[in-house]
Parts: structure tokens; sequence; C-alpha cells
């Protein structure tokens, strides 16, 4: 039976006439809606035609034509709670009227007219068909929040509203949104607000008594959590009913629960509600208390929007949020803790205030409030976007420069996407996808993890292979060990909600595999077949790098048929989540807010790896501390990779590989940028070129080589920190990464010197070096020049005697105060002009020592310039000596910008003009009879008229024996004391 009274007592049924005109009219519409106003429950019931408005407000009666609606949810827990919401305000059961569909859960029915999906689902749907055939209104609910699955969902949308469907309606609904700026990506869509029935909220400012560190990476600091603890404490003594308290993710989630004791300590039950855990206990949480116990709702901000916790009167909100962040340079990603948004923070507060008067406990100060960004930044400025390249490229817009976006993707981190797409096959040159391309957008994985499900299929066989990627695209708890391999084994033996949810995901993985890769057994190496014969049966990767023809699946090439049946095109997924724990190819971007997008047979998302594939490369702290859980590695010792390294464990056929073999397998398939060898100490080089270590006590430590699965990189760490990773040796190195494996010689200056050698490099990684005894001159000759440009210029490893560096010093002034034809003696001019005065002696150069043999001087005389004549007049112009008054030739000094004349005052006694040099006024330096500074000028005419008497008065008695006249400008210049009469 239908709920009537609620339906006409949610205060979103007074703008829905609104609505339904801008439906009738534009077809597009911007709903904003404060929370608790019945914009995720009531308005898709009454744009299906399930309920009918008329004056008195919602509920039974005659019914108009049903259409058919599709509400988009950032996240499955969003999803689930809204339709059974729904199916509860009609009196009916999930699944009839009213269903939903997330990654792992699909209830709908014949009958269902409302269906509410995650966002990553409807991109797969519309990937698969773009008409959406058979809907006829579409709702992007909390639009707010910027979720890069979301943007794209719109983008696509307009497309199809332009170009196929003209009357498919679309909805963009949140709390709180930027309204104006969505209206106008909606082609000036009206904006429809509702009043909200608001019950008063009040706002409790309880900042902690002495200042906290401000978040780092993912670090927060331990004293604001004892604090949350603290004012969580406060609130249940002060306050009635349930308390929720927002955290930043699930670590600080566990740490607070540990602190707040149990039911008979604090007086309440303590829940937790986050993307990892399961769905009973989600719904737990969203079902109210039943047996009248007040409760302590820890959450992250999963809970944020979409959802009604029963019973919460209280909200402590820690203030702090996560977001993604990507290091392109690097190639790594990871989730950053940060000051929550304004618009998190009322969505948050919120929450108190949905079914009665409530409190929010804010822990920071309200100074402080004003300061906080507006808007959570949008997930497409800061994200990984290669999934999202590759959704673009199937939706025939590689660029995506033709998407109605509300931001455009930053240039340099959509490039960097697509050099990863092209990298792994797909997308071609031009960034047009593959038929490659379109099977990876199909499995509904990260485009890395793609490539390491189809290639290690081939390679280790279709369930094992499935097994490990449902290991990388959600990362295991940090008490299953920083070991992939022997992680896999702990989830094979576990029975925790982590292990369910990757058995599931691994059956998804392997039946979602193309028809011709589901059979493939994988983990041998045949033998007596000949090379060509296993090459065919081996992926790309592997036949491209040393090795090449060692074969091991029994599947066909990758070019077979799509299956059939085995679900959508990926969603926006992948990656970590913004509670804090890595997703499972369902968000946007390196990292996602929650668990969103792609489900079963629809999973996947557009964003969730960084460009060297990291997945979400959270570092999340949410899983404990180290060292329990995970067997010890057996057989990772050296030898052979797929072709040398067997081990039988366990049930399979002879000879098959190792579990530790495997893993290594697929996470260096995943990540070939992330391939790293040892370089002692327990520290690792990436073949990226970024540095790389495991905790201390790691097993890993001491491991030749590693395929780093996750890691992150603290913005003061020299390293990247490895949060898992898998031993491989160098066969599987080569063959994983095979693109960057390159040989030849290298001639270029190293450690202060010329370094040639014939080497073979795997990206950053040495492999192998000899010297070259005959090394290319003219290869010798550059790196000499690079020499000296890296080490300083030509003053640093030249040789320059007194008379040398005097005549560039001469030549230098030249130039400044005549021009041409005067040589430019600059460091950059020397260098780059060094064919015209560097020759023949840097061609016979082979080392460092030989450019310190060069003369200089000799070779400087070369840039003279003798064609025009002016060589001859280089001691007339800027002589090194000039003749003062007491006949003494005295040197000038051209190395400043200025000549310098540094004489004793009596030796130009008599001289009223300045000296000049090329017409330049020499700077006069005045010493004293002991050689000392007595005073500067560029005029001596001045000096003596108006700086002499002082220095006469000073110096005079110092200095008796020598000349002081009174009138300097009559006496005679001398370089003697005065005559002893």
């Amino acid at each position: 039976m239908i709920r009537d009274d609620v339906l006409g007592s949610l205060p979103v049924r007074t703008a829905l006439p609104a609505l339904e005109a801008a439906l009738d009219g534009p077809g597009c519409a911007v709903l904003c809606a404060p929370p608790g106003t019945g914009k995720t429950t009531l308005v898709p019931l009454v744009l299906a035609g399930l309920v009918r408005l008329d004056g008195a407000g919602a509920g039974a009666g005659p019914k108009r034509q049903v259409r058919r609606v599709v509400v988009a949810e950032p996240r499955r827990i969003a999803a689930r709670a809204a339709a059974r919401r729904m199916a509860w305000l009609l009196g009916e059961r999930v699944g009839e009227s009213v269903g939903f569909t997330v990654r792992g859960e699909r209830v709908v029915g014949r009958d269902t007219v409302v269906e509410v999906v995650t966002t990553g689902v409807l991109l797969q749907r519309l990937q698969r068909d773009q008409e959406l055939g058979g809907v006829d209104v579409v709702i992007i609910d909390e639009c707010h929040e910027r979720h890069l699955d979301a943007d794209t969902v719109a983008a696509f949308l307009l497309d199809v509203r332009a170009a196929l469907r003209p009357e498919l309606r679309l909805v963009a609904a949140s709390a709180t949104t930027d309204a104006e700026g969505w209206a106008r990506l909606l082609s000036d869509a009206p904006v429809v607000e509702a009043r909200g029935v608001t019950h008063p909220l009040e706002v409790v400012w309880a900042p902690p008594a002495r200042p906290v560190r401000p978040p780092h990476g993912m670090r927060v600091d331990p004293a604001l959590l004892t604090h949350v603890a603290s004012v969580v404490r406060r609130a249940l003594a002060e306050r009635a009913g349930d308390v929720l308290v927002f955290l930043p993710g699930v670590g600080e989630i566990g740490r607070v629960a540990g602190q707040l004791g149990g039911p008979d300590v604090l007086g309440a039950d303590v829940l937790q509600v986050h993307g990892r855990a399961t769905a009973e206990v989600q719904d737990a949480v969203l079902a109210g208390s039943g047996d009248g116990n007040r409760r302590v709702v820890l959450a992250t901000s999963v809970a944020e929007s979409s959802l009604t916790v029963p019973g919460v009167r209280v909200v402590v909100d820690s203030g702090l949020a996560r977001e993604p962040r990507t290091d392109h340079a690097r190639g790594l990603s990871a989730l950053a803790t940060v000051r929550a948004s304004q618009a998190a923070a009322r969505q948050r507060a919120g929450r108190a205030g949905r079914e009665a008067p409530g409190a929010v406990y804010r822990c920071w100060d309200q100074a402080e409030d004003a300061r906080l960004a507006r808007f959570p930044a949008p997930e497409i400025k800061v994200a990984d976007l290669a999934a999202f390249a590759l959704q673009a490229a199937c939706w025939g817009d590689p660029d995506a420069s033709g998407l109605a976006l509300l931001d455009p993707p930053p240039s340099g981190a959509l490039a960097a996407a697509r050099a990863v797409l092209a990298a792994i096959g797909a997308v071609d040159a031009e960034g047009r996808v593959t038929g490659r391309g379109v099977r990876m957008a199909r499995l509904g994985l990260h485009p890395r993890l793609a490539r390491a499900l189809l290639d290690g299929a081939r390679e280790v066989g279709a369930r094992r292979a499935a097994e490990v990627v449902a290991l990388l695209s959600e990362e295991p708890p940090r008490a299953y060990g920083d070991d992939l391999a022997a992680a896999w084994r702990t989830a094979k033996r576990g029975g925790d909600g982590y292990a369910a949810r990757w058995r599931q995901e691994a059956r998804r993985l392997a039946s979602a595999l193309p028809r011709e890769l589901e059979g493939a057994v994988g983990g041998t190496r045949r033998r007596g077949q000949g090379g060509a014969a296993e090459g065919s049966g081996g992926s790309p990767a592997f036949q491209a790098g040393k090795g090449g023809t060692r074969g091991v699946g029994t599947g066909g090439r990758d070019g077979g048929a799509h299956r059939g049946g085995g679900g959508e095109r990926p969603g926006t997924g992948g990656g970590a989540a913004r509670d804090g724990h890595a997703g499972r190819n369902g968000g946007t971007g390196g990292t996602r807010r929650d668990e969103r997008g792609g489900e079963a047979g629809e999973g996947g998302g557009v964003g969730g790896l960084d460009g060297a594939g990291a997945v979400g490369a959270t570092g999340r702290d949410e899983r404990g501390g180290r060292g329990g859980g995970g067997e010890a590695r057996t057989d990772s010792g050296g030898g052979g990779g797929v072709s040398g390294r067997r081990r039988g464990e366990g049930p399979g056929e002879r000879g098959e590989l190792g579990d530790d073999i495997v893993a290594g397998v697929v996470a260096a398939f995943a990540f070939p940028e992330r391939v790293a060898r040892a370089r002692g100490g327990g520290a690792f080089l990436m073949v990226s070129g970024t540095g790389a270590e495991p905790a201390e006590g790691s097993g890993l430590r001491g491991a030749p080589w590693l395929a780093v699965a996750v890691a992150d990189r603290p913005a003061t760490a020299a390293s990247a920190r490895v949060r898992l990773a898998a031993v491989i040796d160098e066969d599987t190195a080569r063959a994983a990464a095979a693109h960057l494996l390159v040989s030849g010689e290298e001639v270029r200056w190293e450690d202060g010197d010329v370094v040639a050698r014939d080497v073979t490099r795997l990206g950053a990684v040495e492999l192998s070096a000899r010297p070259l005894r005959k090394p290319d001159p003219a290869r010798v000759r550059a790196a000499l020049l690079d020499g000296l440009r890296r080490e300083g210029g030509p003053g640093a490893l030249l040789r320059w005697t007194r008379d040398a560096q005097a005549l560039r010093e001469r030549l230098g002034f030249l130039h400044r105060a005549l021009g041409a034809p005067w040589p430019d003696v600059s460091d950059a001019a020397l260098l780059d002009g060094a064919d015209d005065w560097l020759e023949p002696e840097l061609s016979k150069a082979r080392r460092r020592a030989d450019l310190a043999r060069i003369e200089t001087g000799q070779a400087l005389r070369r840039l003279l310039p003798w064609s025009s004549g002016q060589a001859g007049r280089l001691d007339e112009l800027a002589p090194e000596r000039v003749q003062v008054p007491s006949g003494s030739r005295v040197r000038v000094d051209y190395g400043g910008e200025q000549p310098v004349l540094a004489v004793k005052l009596q030796e130009l006694f008599g001289l009223t003009a300045t000296p000049t040099v090329a017409g330049v006024p020499v700077l006069v330096h005045l010493l004293s009879p002991a050689g000392r500074p007595a005073a500067v000028t560029a005029d001596l005419a001045s000096f003596w008229r108006d700086g002499y008497r002082a220095v006469r008065a000073e110096l005079r008695g110092r200095y008796p024996r020598h000349p002081w006249p009174e009138d300097p400008t009559l006496a005679v210049a001398t370089r003697r004391l005065k005559d002893r009469r």
C-alpha cells in the first residue's frame, strides 16, 4: 500500500509542477533541494507516473502514463538505499516497480520502471546503447560532488540528446550545487528550487584545545582523532539521539572506534559505515536501531548525501576529507587528506536535521570556516584520466574536445592518459580506439588492469589472472601484508568481508574474459613446438620482450570475438575511494571518493589508476598495522621468469606456475613502468626513474626485482613507499616492460667525465654495460660539450691562465662597449660557438683531462675580427696597461662592467681628465701610498675639486713622507717620496 502520509509530507512536492513543466518544455532541468526533502525518492516516482501529484500533495490515485526513469547515484550504498526507500513508499518489494543495479547485485523485474544505478553502470550502458532505448528520464543525483563519472555521464547524455534522442529528459539534482554552471551546461536549463522543512540546527564550534598538525598525505594527527572521540562523548552527554561522526577514512574510523570503547563503556553501540563495509552492515545502519539503544555511527563521506541514517540528531564533523592526487611526472597516485569544503560541511551538518531539530559539533574554529574552499575540487582536475580517455575514445571523441564538460580535462593529464592507452594498445597513433581497447573497456576495469587480465590470462591462465587482478582492483587489507602473492594466498584462505568480495570479483572477471581466453590454462611452457607456434599463443608484451617466444596460454590471439553476454562497457571506475579505501573499478580518476561506478557484469569506470598504472596507489592506512596475515613466500628464488621458474602448488597440471610467479607476472603486466630493480639497502629503482622502498622489516626488501602494484610518494620523501608488490625476476621484467627495453652505445657526460659504453637499459634501469674502446668521435665531442655546460661553462673545465683570462675580459668589454665585430665571449656564446674557437682541439679530446690541455688564450684569438682588420686594434681599444702621469704603465682590469684603473693617488697629480679606453671612462681606484683604497671616482676632475681635500686631511698625517700638495692639479706626479732637505 502506498504510504500517502509520508509522500504528502515531503517538501520537494512543491517544486514538482515546475520540474515537470521544465521537462515537458526544454527537456532539461537543474533541481536544487535541501537534504531530506525527497528529491532522491519522491521525484523519480512522480516522473515515472507511479504516484500522482495534485493540489493536496503526492499519493495514490489515478496515475499518469508510466515512463521509465533511471536514477544515477555516485555510490552503491546510496543506490541500494534509494531503491529500498522508494519501494517502501510504494508498499512494494525491491525488484517490482523499483529496482537497482550495482556491482555484484542486480534486483529488477519485468515491471520495473524506476531503476537506481551507479553512474559507472550508466556509462557502460551508454557505451553499449547510445540511445538508451526505453529510458524516458535520467536523473543524475548529487551532481555537486563533481565525480568524473557523473560529469562524463552528463556529457554523453547531452550528446545523445543533441544527435539521437532530443526527447530524452535530463535532470541534474543536488542538495547544494553550482546551479548556474549546471544550467549553462544543460543549454540554459531552468533551475527548480525546493524549499525544505527546516528543523532547527545548532552549530557548536569545538576546536581542539591545543593546535594539531595539519593533515599531510594520508596522515592525520592522532591528537585530532583523540579530540574527535572526546567530542563524541561530550555530544552523547549533552544531546539526545544517535550521533553520526564524519572521518576521512576507514583507518581513522578504526582508531576512533578503539578510543570510544564498547557499549558498556560508552553507553551506545558503535557502528561503522563506509564503502568497504558489507551490504548487510550498511543496511543495518540505515535500518535504524531496533532495540532502542543509542548509536554512534562512524562514517566516511559515503554518508554525506543520498542517505538518511534514522535516529541521528547529532553530527560530529572532523572537518577532513580525502581527495585524489596524481603525480603524472612520477606515475604515482595517492589519496590526500584535505580540509573538507564548505559545501561538504553543510551536507554533513544537514544529516542532523533530517528528521528533527539537531546539532552539529564542528571540530575546528569558527574563524577558519570562511577560509574553507566552497566546493570540493572537481575530480577531472586532480585525478588520473586514463580510463576517462578510453571512454572518450570509445565514444568517438579521443581528445574529449567535443564533450560538454563543466571543466575541461587538464591537457597534461589527458596527454599522459592517452600515452598510457597507446602503450597498452588500447588506442592507435591518432588516439582512435582499437579492437583491443574496446575489449579492455568491456572488462569493467581500469585499462591497466584490463591489459593485465587479457595478457595475463594467456600467460598464467584465466582463473589465476582474474584472481590476481581482483586483488589489484581493491587493495587488500594491510593485515594481508605487502607481498602480493602472500596476500593472494591469504585471500584464498580468508573468511572476512574482503575475501568474500574478492572471490565475487574474481568470478566476475573470469566470466568477463573473451571466449577464447576463458579456457586458457596458462602457467606452463610448451616445449618442442617451435618459437612461432609458441609465440602466437602469448601476449604481445611477452612476444616483444626478451624470450618473446615463450607463449604460455592455450587461447588464441587477442583478436577473438567478444563474449556476447559478458556485460556492459565500463563506467567510471577503478582506483582508491575518497573515503580512504581502494575502490573496485568504480570511481573516476586515480582515486575515488567511494565505491562508485561499474557493477556486476557492468563493472569498471573512468578513473582509478595513475599514468603508470597505479591502482589508486592510495597508501591507505585504514588497514591497521603491518605484519599480520599473509604467508611468507616460499618460492621467491631466482631463476628464469615465466619460462624457468615453475612450481606445482596446489591442484593443477604438472608444472603449474607458483603463486609468486603468477602474481609477479600479472602485476608486471598491469604496471610495467613500476617494475623495479634493487639498488642496495632495501631501495629499488623503478624503470620509470622513480625510487621506491618497501617498509622496514618487509620481506620484499631482499628481492632482486619487484613489480610494484601500489605505491605513493609523500611530498617530502625522496622515494615512493611500496604498499603492495610482487617478487619477479629479470626475464619477467624484460617481457612486461619490453617497450622500454633499449640497447645501444651510450656516450655521455657522467660523474665529471666522458663515459662511453655499450648499454642495455630497461627504462631508467641499467641491465648491462661494457666499455667502448673506440666510441664515435662526434658523440664524444657532444658529450664533452654537455660536460662543459653541466659543469659550469668553459670557465670550469678549461685551463685559464692569467693572460687568457685577461684576454677574455678585454674581448668581453669591447663586445659590450662597441658590439660587432668584437665577439661575445660569455659562457653561453662560447659553448654555442665552440666550432669557431675550440677546434681542432675539441674534436681530438677524449676525456676531461684533454680539455685542460687546451691553450685557451691561443684558442680565443681565433675569435678576433681578423677578416675586418679590427683585430690589430685590440691593444689600441682595450690596452692591457695604461700609462699614467708618473710614467708607470698600470694594468687595466676589464673584469667588471666598467674598466678599473687602480693606481696610487700621487701618480695622477696633474691629470685632470679621466683616462678612457674605447671611449669609455675607466673607474679610477685611488690608492694610498700603502696600496690601500682611498677613493673611487669616474670623474677625476670632480675628485680633485671636491674629494681630495678630505682624503689629504686623513692620510697626510699617516704618510708624512709622501707629497700632499694643496692643489694636486698643479703638482708633478711621482712614484717617489718627498725630497729630504
